[in-house]
């Protein structure tokens, strides 16, 4: 959806099943910033969207799903959050991205154009691994992936009660992401519409 003018709209998808999320309490971070900067946000949690398993479902698209592809057609760009489970992505975090599926026949498909922001949570200190399988996956998905990344190490230890990061780095760098992916779209956005501009005219 074109909006000339308006505020580039992110949309932040992730967390976890568990309560408390170390993995959305991260993302909410990230997309605050975003906010910050300029964005309208969304915050897609996977609890909320309750998405059963893709190609399981009868009888017609899910609630879920329907609002999850409604709100990445029309997103600018994307923060993605997921927890490290056994060196990849949740399942329930590769689910979500399996129902983008809905989005092959959007115009432009998938998430073209679209840049996405990264951030994976882990036990231990080996986070990087989920960050490495969302970057094959937005490259499936025609999308770019913004350089800076934020693993966070023992991420049990790295929230408040209250969702503030404990360590004041991981903040700072969950803030930068979301400014990054903000400052991303609107420069996605500024090309695509320069370049649609120039072959009207060509034309």
């Amino acid at each position: 959806m074109e909006r000339p003018g308006a505020p580039p709209r992110i949309v932040g998808l992730g967390g976890s099943l568990k309560v408390p999320s170390s993995s959305l309490r991260a993302l909410r971070l990230a997309l605050d910033a975003a906010a910050t900067a300029g964005a309208d946000v969304e915050l897609l949690d996977l609890r909320s969207l309750d998405l059963p398993l893709f190609g399981t479902e009868v009888g017609g698209v899910p609630p879920g799903a329907a609002r999850l592809a409604e709100a990445v057609g029309d997103a600018d760009g994307m923060l993605w959050s997921s927890p490290l489970y056994h060196g990849t992505v949740s399942a329930a975090f590769k689910n979500a991205l399996d129902w983008l599926q809905l989005l092959a026949d959007h115009d432009p498909p998938f998430l073209t154009d679209k840049p996405v922001g990264l951030i994976a949570t882990a036990a231990g200190v080996q986070g990087l691994q989920a960050v490495n399988t969302m970057e094959f996956v937005v490259r499936a998905l025609r999308g770019w992936a913004v350089p800076l990344v934020v693993p966070i190490a023992r991420a049990h230890q790295a929230f408040a009660d209250d969702g503030t990061a404990v360590d004041p780095r991981v903040g700072d760098l969950l803030g930068r992401l979301g400014r990054e992916v903000v400052k991303a779209a609107r420069r996605l956005r500024s090309d695509v519409g320069g370049d649609e501009h120039r072959v009207r005219r060509a034309g």
